[in-house]
């Protein structure tokens, strides 16, 4: 199988895969990686289980020898995959410190050609609030004032991503995810934004919605037939928060 170093680096590098697998490298022992890293031994594995999976080769073997009769080393392949991280990084520096010295873009502009995926609808969010227990968390981002979204994620991926409060983070949801209304949600608990229709089907007939956050985002979600709202008027858009996944930009 051919090593895949574009599959393994096109996930996000400012989390802490690539990280790992450095300190694996340093230290020669996945459990070191975790313990310098500030996490689990389980999200260390998680890490590597993951790149690998996208170089499609192992990244990492067991290795015999040394105090404790054992460790792990890098392959080959996790050299290339560390070389071509480190090339990336560069030029992204680069990238940042020339947009940093002239007019810097809209955040979204630059998370939409920074993350090519099916996604319709990737939102730049501040978490606001982080909670759970031993496996899984919930996280509050605030999208513009007054408009929040949440997503559960394990305590490995909030490890991984170095998730806290104040992080700026992009919060993404597929448009097929997002139920559009006209009135509220009984439930305000529940995950939801509202702003003005931008674009809707004829009103006798359901599909794509388009809304306009107070804060200039669009944000696009389905509807029902016999909708009765029309362009400008005030909507709502629900999104289940398991359907909300979150992912770092830069």
């Amino acid at each position: 199988m051919a090593l895949n170093i574009s599959d393994a680096l096109s996930q996000n590098v400012v989390d802490k895969r690539i990280d790992v697998l450095q300190r694996i490298k340093q230290f020669g022992s996945i459990s070191e990686a975790a313990r310098s890293a500030g996490i689990s031994y389980k999200a260390a594995w998680q890490a590597i289980e993951t790149l690998s999976a996208l170089a499609g080769e192992p990244l990492v073997e067991k290795s015999v020898g040394g105090n404790t009769g054992g460790g792990a080393r890098i392959t080959p392949a996790g050299e290339a995959v560390l070389e071509a991280s480190a090339a990336l990084n560069k030029v992204r520096n680069q990238i940042l410190s020339d947009i940093q010295a002239g007019e810097s873009p809209k955040l979204a502009a630059l998370a939409s050609v920074a993350l090519r995926m099916s996604i319709r609808n990737i939102i730049p969010c501040v978490i606001e609030d982080i909670h759970g227990g031993m496996s899984m968390c919930k996280v509050k981002m605030k999208v513009c004032e007054g408009q929040y979204l949440r997503s559960s994620v394990t305590l490995e991926s909030r490890q991984l991503l170095d998730l806290q409060v104040g992080k700026s983070v992009l919060a993404l949801f597929k448009a097929s995810a997002a139920t559009v209304s006209k009135d509220k949600p009984e439930d305000v608990s529940r995950c939801f934004l509202f702003g003005q229709v931008s674009r809707l089907p004829q009103k006798d007939k359901g599909g794509e919605v388009t809304l306009r956050l107070p804060n200039g985002l669009n944000v696009v979600g389905f509807i029902r037939g016999n909708h009765g709202l029309e362009v400008g008027s005030e909507a709502y858009i629900q999104i289940p928060e398991q359907s909300v996944v979150i992912a770092l930009l830069g």
